[in-house]
């Protein structure tokens, strides 16, 4: 494998290295050409599609936390065959609407990615999957800023690996933090699932991430974590469509101030701010119990605009409750969320200020669109949200709109996990949504959806316990995501191997 081979040119002079590696196949099935949501969501986006076969493999080697400075890198593949996308795009030569399908490349790169640390501080270079300091990845419906449902996007980010101390505060407050710029690379994907009759279409862009959390002493029975995400998308270029024919087109490109814009937000031009602002207010509050178990309680509040940053829009946000047991059984751990996204305003924006011509001067403040913008196209990567995708994410749209569409919504979603018998673990996965439409285009009529999902994976051998196979049924079943069902088996195995220093 070319990813074993490259670590196994790694120097000598590196000592004794850890090196971890796994190796799977990977087959799925659906009733439609694209998988069901609990099926398609919380993978980095690698099985979206509704059927395929893929063979997977990756090699990494972590960071050796004891050591002051030390460094890890990261490389992952997935090679095969999926489904099909198809969607509805406008042929201007012949002014009609014609099919378009799509298929995702059959070799992929999943994780490519080298890392250094220097006492507690890191900085990464590469696409490398990220983890949630408040939700659990495994359970939760997923962050509302940067979840694990999109495909990690390639740049560089720095911060602490986890939280630290702050200086005379006697371990009583620590901190954590990051900051990452990215550029994203799926121009081909939007050129292709576009309509090219309304919306935008943006290419070229560029990403920007941070977060600031705090934490009380997580000794104590209970502690607080507490703090900001927020997200940018910027740069590159953006073409309106209207009616089958290009409205406006707009070019921005790259600009080294840009940097300094995503992280201290400016006006960029026309009153409005340069980028896509959007974040989240966190929050989660852990009590331990005497016999080690934990009740988390926690919340996402997010905001596009100054009005969702002052929690003017009411009870939108993720709420959540998870109670981890002490000791693994048949129940491990359990999570409980409701979602709302209801509260945004109006289709109607208006500021007199905007239009010193008007005869009107009431001021309409509205248009909100959560993950939509009106430049730079909605917050998705290769089609999948980027955060949380309980909201439906354009790569399900069959009319070849970029935007997500059925964003004013609310639902639920719980998880539970546990291991009934040694070697046998399962999650089981099932959530409610109501939605009506999005932004300036509110539904007549609202949509509802029903999704679940239970997963298994067993390890067949005692003497083998790196081998496991695993299988995952998910459907889907109302008007908003339609009626779906599909099942995954993977086999996959995980291995270690030392590379050992060399004599002297």
């Amino acid at each position: 494998m070319v990813a074993i081979a490259a670590f196994a040119c790694l120097p000598p002079a590196l000592a004794e290295v850890p090196i971890e590696y796994f190796v799977s196949v990977t087959g799925q099935g659906s009733s439609k050409s694209l998988a069901p949501y609990m099926l398609g969501s919380w993978n980095q986006g690698r099985y979206v599609e509704g059927s395929g076969i893929w063979q997977e493999a990756g090699i990494s080697k972590r960071l050796d936390m004891s050591r002051r400075f030390n460094w890890s890198a990261g490389v992952s593949y997935m090679a095969g065959i999926g489904s099909k996308t198809s969607h509805d795009r406008w042929n201007e030569n012949t002014e009609s609407w014609e099919t378009n399908e799509f298929r995702r490349s059959a070799f992929r790169l999943t994780e490519l990615y080298g890392e250094l640390k220097y006492r507690a501080v890191y900085l990464t270079l590469g696409m490398k999957n990220s983890k949630s300091r408040i939700l659990d990845d495994r359970l939760s419906s997923g962050d509302l800023v940067r979840s694990n449902n999109a495909a990690p996007i390639p740049g560089v980010a720095a911060g602490f690996l986890d939280f630290q101390n702050i200086p005379f505060t006697n371990g009583w407050v620590q901190i954590d933090g990051e900051i990452m710029y990215g550029k994203m690379t799926d121009n081909g994907f939007r050129k292709s699932e576009f309509n090219y009759y309304t919306g935008i279409q943006a290419l070229n862009l560029y990403y920007n991430y941070k977060r600031c959390y705090f934490r009380t002493n997580p000794n104590k029975r209970f502690h607080v974590t507490v703090g900001m995400q927020a997200a940018a998308v910027f740069g590159g270029s953006s073409y309106s469509y209207r009616q089958g024919s290009l409205s406006h087109a707009e070019h921005r490109g790259f600009k080294f101030a840009d940097l300094f814009k995503m992280f201290f937000p400016m006006e960029g031009g026309e009153d409005y701010y340069a980028g896509n602002h959007l974040g989240s207010w966190d929050l989660k509050a852990v009590y331990r119990f005497r016999d080690e178990s934990r009740l988390n309680a926690y919340f996402e509040w997010p905001w596009e605009d100054g009005s969702g940053i002052g929690k003017l829009n009411g009870w939108d946000g993720l709420w959540g409750l998870q109670y981890d047991f002490a000791k693994n059984g048949i129940v491990n751990k359990i999570a409980v969320e409701y979602l709302d996204f209801t509260n945004q305003s109006g289709p109607i924006h208006f500021d007199p200020e905007d239009n010193p011509d008007s005869p009107l001067t009431g001021h309409a403040q509205g248009a909100d669109s959560y993950y939509n913008n009106d430049y730079y196209g909605p917050y998705s990567y290769y089609g999948m949200s980027i955060g949380s995708p309980f909201l439906v994410s354009p790569i399900y749209n069959s009319n070849g709109m970029l935007a997500f569409l059925h964003n004013r919504a609310r639902g639920f979603h719980a998880a539970v996990e546990g291991n009934p018998i040694p070697r046998l673990s399962y999650r089981l996965m099932v959530g409610y949504e109501t939605a009506g439409g999005y932004g300036r285009v509110p539904a007549y009529k609202k949509s509802n959806s029903t999704s679940g999902m239970i997963e298994a994976k067993f390890q067949p051998s005692v003497k083998i316990p790196e081998f496991e196979i695993g299988l995952r049924m998910a459907f889907d079943k109302g008007s908003l995501r339609g009626d779906n069902f599909g099942a995954q088996l993977q086999i996959a195995y995980h291995g270690m191997f030392n590379i050992k220093k060399s004599g002297k």
